[in-house]
């Protein structure tokens, strides 16, 4: 599922298809995250979390690296486009080498 999800988002991807929520553009811009990088992260990154019962569309969640620094994209496959709904550096103290979300 994950391999076909990412594989979906980056050909949309290329093809200019990809959307930004407000709620990701002001998360972007307090981060100092601009739309190429989360464009990259995409095309370079590997889902690390899958969320095919999401609503309204199936979503996932991306990690990947931006100037040697680790990012995490949440995107959802949404009626032909990918539309990215938040973007953030995710807590070295929450995550396990950035990929597996530790236990509390």
């Amino acid at each position: 599922m994950s391999q076909e999800l990412i594989c979906a988002m980056r050909s949309l991807v290329v093809k200019g298809l990809i959307t930004f929520t407000d709620h990701a553009r002001s998360r972007m811009f307090e981060r100092g995250i601009d739309s190429d990088a989360v464009i990259n992260l995409i095309m370079d990154g590997e889902i690390i979390e899958c969320y095919p019962e999401s609503s309204p569309c199936p979503s996932a969640l991306i990690l990947g690296f931006r100037e040697g620094r680790a990012c995490h994209v949440v995107a959802a496959l949404c009626r032909g486009r990918v539309k990215i709904v938040t973007v953030y550096w995710p807590d070295k103290d929450a995550w396990s080498d950035f990929r597996w979300r530790r236990c509390r």
